[in-house]
């Protein structure tokens, strides 16, 4: 692939050049191309309000750090990714908590049950298998975790996890393969493994 050097577009929208004397319209169209999936993604992961502070964190970051953009290496998109799911890992205690809070409240049976009609069984129902899932999710390892999430949840291609991720494309499809055998046959609701790998 070559790389065009003149204007302000190296490799077309998807490889700005964003090492120039003024970054804003440059930053600008990336935040306008990515922030509102970009907050998508990290509110699954952490909620509405941490990802409204995740993304702009992520933006700032990627702003002071935009000398170490490459390109040549990746997207701009996996590359927000990349700064967005490390700002997220500081967060991970808490997910963790919550994960393992939620998968408690599965095996202890506190979830509220109400007995007037077939939706709120339906609901508990719902409530029961998310649970379960995220008592499976907790179980998983945080590379693991963050590999089938940004597939799952932010729709990147594995070629764009390993961007983000710093890792070969080929790490990504094994640890796919192995997180979605595991999921099978450790998380109860088959559906809910199906639409998550």
């Amino acid at each position: 692939m070559q790389v065009i050097h003149e204007g302000s577009e190296r490799g077309g929208p998807d490889r700005p050049d964003l090492g120039g004397p003024e970054p804003g319209p440059a930053f600008g169209r990336l935040f306008d191309a990515h922030a509102a999936q970009l907050r998508r993604y990290l509110a699954r992961r952490v909620g509405a309000e941490p990802a409204n502070d995740l993304v702009a964190e992520t933006f700032l970051v990627a702003l002071r750090r935009r000398e170490t953009y490459r390109p040549e290496l990746g997207t701009a998109r996996s590359w927000l990714y990349g700064i967005a799911t490390n700002l997220l890992r500081h967060h991970v205690r808490s997910e963790l908590r919550g994960l393992q809070a939620t998968a408690r409240l599965a095996r202890t049976g506190e979830v509220s049950h109400a007995n007037h009609d077939g939706r709120v069984a339906e609901q508990v129902d719902a409530q029961v298998r998310a649970a379960q899932l995220a008592g499976a999710l907790a179980r998983l390892n945080p590379a693991d975790r963050d590999t089938l999430l940004l597939v799952s949840w932010a729709g990147l291609e594995p070629g764009e996890v390993a961007e983000a991720l710093g890792i070969p494309p080929g790490t990504v499809r094994s640890r796919l393969h192995r997180i979605r055998r595991w999921l099978r046959t450790n998380a109860p609701a088959q559906e809910e493994v199906q639409d998550l790998a």
